[in-house]
């Protein structure tokens, strides 16, 4: 996985944009993330079903992934089974 790559759900809707990628496997609703849609999407796993938003960067506590949701869905994100959360936005400086 390189960054730039974009990454599809199997299970939902949810289509990604990798800015930064680590060592792991990238998940969505608990199921590994493809090149290609399926032809029949999947259940999503229990647990992983928070959904996604659109133009939000998702990012793993360590600060190894980073990725942009293109396309929002109704799973979750993960590496190996590990849920993302939604990055910080960095505050502005102070305009004095």
């Amino acid at each position: 996985m390189k960054p730039g790559s974009k990454l599809k759900s199997q299970v939902c809707d949810t289509e990604i944009m990798v800015i930064r990628c680590g060592e792991g496997q990238i998940e969505c609703g608990g199921a590994a993330m493809a090149t290609d849609k399926p032809a029949a999407p999947g259940t999503p796993a229990e647990g992983f079903t928070a959904g996604t938003l659109m133009g939000k960067r998702y990012v793993d506590a360590a600060g190894a992934f980073e990725l942009l949701c293109v396309k929002p869905g109704k799973s979750s994100l993960s590496v190996d089974g590990v849920a993302l959360s939604i990055k910080d936005a960095k505050p502005l400086p102070a305009s004095d």
